[in-house]
């Protein structure tokens, strides 16, 4: 089980660099960022938020399967991702994160994405994502870039949360499962 960086860890800061497919033990990594991501009960987790500074990513849409029967069901290991257009309308959501535990808030993002990777297999793809997939994706591609989703909220939102992210970030706020603090 790998240790989650919570809020306030200068690793959710740092922008991530491509990993190299020929690292040793990156599908051992890989298997370790899904078992925990399951763990803490995610539905992503991004390299960076286990102290990597690395351009990979873990979802897996099933978690949302009982709320949103109709979500796409996607399983996948993004390595190395690459934008190539995001797209569709704005679509708002209530976000959560693993490295703010406790936190959810309503984030506006477009509804599709078009994204070049290499997947679980190595193999470069390049595919159009829509819905609560994308949305994860986006949430994921996001630390990749050193943000957190917070950054997106309006000024008066940031005001309200700030006190639940310096509770993450002194360590008041503990979540479930192993994480860092700063």
């Amino acid at each position: 089980m790998l240790t989650i960086c919570v809020f306030g860890h200068p690793a959710l800061r740092k922008k991530a660099s491509e990993v190299s497919l020929n690292k040793p033990n990156l599908q051992e990594f890989i298997d370790e960022m899904f078992e925990t991501m399951y763990h803490a009960e995610g539905v992503g987790l991004a390299a960076p938020q286990v102290g990597q500074a690395w351009r990979l990513f873990v979802i897996d849409t099933y978690g949302f399967k009982e709320s949103y029967p109709d979500v796409e069901l996607l399983k996948e290991a993004f390595i190395n991702p690459e934008v190539v257009e995001i797209l569709g309308e704005d679509f708002t959501f209530n976000e959560g994160c693993l490295s703010l535990p406790e936190i959810r808030e309503d984030v506006v993002r477009k509804s599709e994405i078009i994204l070049t990777y290499f997947n679980s297999e190595f193999e470069r793809k390049t595919t159009h994502f829509k819905g609560l997939a994308a949305r994860v994706i986006l949430h994921e591609l996001d630390h990749l870039e050193g943000h957190v989703f917070t950054d997106r909220l309006s000024s008066i939102r940031k005001m309200i949360v700030k006190k639940k992210l310096n509770d993450i970030a002194s360590g008041k706020t503990k979540p479930k499962y192993k994480s860092k603090f700063n």
